[in-house]
């Protein structure tokens, strides 16, 4: 099987999650400093891939420390 052929969903788990994840992501990259804006058609061409790579692994975590605390609180 080729590379990049697999069967997998690419699509959201929850697509209802798409404008927090979208606010969240904005959010951490105002925090970070970087020069991006929520509406700016997410062209982040101008960003190195660390600052992107930055904003996603702060996502990963913030998603992680959420879930842990519902599970604590359920």
């Amino acid at each position: 099987m080729a590379l990049g052929s697999g069967n997998y969903n690419k699509g959201l788990e929850v697509p209802k999650a798409h404008p927090a994840l979208d606010n969240m992501k904005y959010e951490i990259a105002a925090e970070l400093n970087l020069p991006v804006y929520q509406g700016s058609e997410d062209y982040w061409g101008d960003l190195p891939a660390r600052d992107c790579g930055r904003v996603g692994g702060q996502m990963v975590k913030r998603m992680i420390a959420m879930a842990q605390d519902q599970m604590i609180n359920q």
